[in-house]
């Protein structure tokens, strides 16, 4: 007797509605949720309230410009993210002296321009790029690839 070739079948999913949405544009929801939270981080650092996760979200906006802007979308924007980077290794050091996470002036207003970069960046590809880059800056920090900074989450409990 022969083998036979188990076809799988995913009724969960639509393949053509799958491929459609992941060419389409970021929906306007997906990128307000996103929006909200990385603007509160900006507001928790302006107030002096600042916590991990504020920290993590402002580096996770840095690290998805920064893979975008290296592969051509928003070239522009990596002389910002070198900058933010900076104050990013500031603040993580000024925690360490004196136990509160905060940023100085200069510091927010790089990263509010950051901010305006990475949205217009991020608005301007498909949900299926975007998610891509995600991945990659993800990745990328994941494997300590050269050129990567790495600050861990240790110095900042």
């Amino acid at each position: 007797m022969r083998k036979r070739t188990r076809r799988k079948v995913y009724p969960l999913l639509n393949p053509i509605a799958h491929a459609i949405e992941g060419a389409c544009i970021t929906t306007q929801e997906d990128l307000d949720k996103l929006r909200q939270r990385e603007l509160k981080s900006l507001e928790s650092f302006r107030s002096g309230q600042a916590t991990l996760t504020d920290w993590q979200n402002i580096k996770a906006m840095l690290n998805v410009a920064e893979s975008m802007s290296r592969d051509g979308v928003g070239t522009e924007v990596l002389a910002v993210c070198v900058q933010a980077q900076e104050h990013l290794v500031q603040s993580a050091m000024r925690y360490q002296r004196i136990g509160k996470i905060g940023a100085s002036g200069p510091a927010l207003v790089c990263w509010r321009d950051l901010y305006e970069y990475y949205d217009l960046q991020r608005q301007s590809i498909s949900r299926g790029e975007y998610e891509r880059y995600l991945l990659q800056a993800v990745n990328r920090e994941r494997s300590k690839a050269p050129g990567v900074q790495v600050i861990s989450s240790e110095c900042m409990k």
